[in-house]
């Protein structure tokens, strides 16, 4: 392939993201009240915001709807063409309908509006033609257009289908804000992803506690805590008095730092050789931020407190590796 027309192809692609970075510049600007009366009539809304429209409309469409119910407002999809057979009979009065198509003269939209008016749904038009049919029998239209598409034949929606996303994402966080929805709130919503694990799993979730707990009594032997490191695997143990106080904890750092200064390890109680302050993490904490605290200290393991200071138990690097915390 040639160097010129490796250039010519930089060159154009250049040119659609400069004119659909200057579409929603534009859209920007041309914003105005009726777009806070959208986010008002939303709010207001006792039921869902259905989201409809054709073809590429369509596509975008349904990604609107997902922001808006992953991001506080209950929404779905509904296929306009699927809506003249039945599905309309998923619309009440108490929803919202908002109908995207860039012409505004999209066949399928226009023939439910006698329909949704009956039911009084209300409706919220997304076009790119203020004076089409579809923009003029809305109770509030949102104005979308641009000044060209990045297609060269002036044919494929481009910046258009651009504009609309970033309209519709704008209404999403508008909304969001005006809800006070927040990071918590967004997690319950995305209970498999990683930001649902970082913020929903708590450490009283994934710690090790009853008998999977290392622990040893003070006074006993070195021996007898390698043993208990080694039995449940957590590369630590906790060390308490007779009451089942904290007194300090025993690693496998701490076994490669005593065997620096000494190999005649059969005479060592774990008294001797036991970090007396160890870090404690509280369970009802959450598990990121247990990955924060071994981060910030370069340790590979915490004991678990309740909210009194009474060791419930541990967890390791691993056991957050595991939960999909890190």
């Amino acid at each position: 392939m040639k160097n010129d027309q490796k250039q010519s192809f930089l060159a154009l692609a250049r040119e659609v993201l400069h004119i659909e970075a200057a579409a929603i510049t534009r859209l920007a600007a041309q914003l105005d009240h009726t777009f806070s009366r959208a986010v008002e009539l939303i709010l207001a809304c006792q039921g869902r915001v259905v989201v409809s429209g054709m073809g590429k409309s369509g596509h975008i469409g349904k990604k609107i709807a997902a922001t808006l119910a992953s991001t506080g407002t209950p929404a779905f999809f509904m296929h306009p063409a699927e809506a003249a057979h039945g599905d309309l009979g998923m619309l009440t009065d108490k929803d919202i309908l908002l109908a995207l198509s860039n012409s505004g003269e999209s066949d399928e939209l226009l023939a439910l509006l006698p329909a949704l008016k009956r039911k009084g749904v209300p409706i919220i038009a997304m076009t790119g033609r203020p004076q089409s049919t579809l923009a003029t029998e809305a109770g509030i239209h949102l104005d979308a257009s641009v000044e060209k598409e990045a297609c060269p034949l002036g044919l494929a929606p481009t910046a258009s289908t651009t504009a609309a996303l970033a309209l519709g994402d704008a209404l999403a966080v508008v909304l969001l804000d005006a809800r006070e929805f927040k990071a918590e709130d967004f997690a319950l919503s995305h209970p498999g992803g990683s930001l649902g694990r970082r913020l929903l799993v708590h450490i009283s979730d994934i710690m090790h506690a009853g008998d999977a707990l290392p622990r040893v009594q003070s006074g006993c032997s070195l021996k007898d805590a390698l043993l208990e490191i080694t039995g449940k695997g957590l590369g630590m143990t906790a060390v308490c008095d007779a009451g089942g106080e904290l007194m300090g904890i025993f690693t496998d750092g701490d076994l490669r730092r005593t065997l620096d200064k000494t190999l005649d390890l059969g005479g060592l109680r774990i008294d001797d050789v036991m970090a007396r302050q160890p870090r404690t993490i509280e369970a009802h904490r959450l598990a990121s931020e247990a990955a924060h605290e071994m981060e910030q200290h370069k340790i590979n393991g915490l004991l678990v407190v309740d909210r009194d200071g009474h060791l419930v138990g541990a967890l390791n690097m691993h056991d957050l590796l595991k939960a999909g915390v890190v």
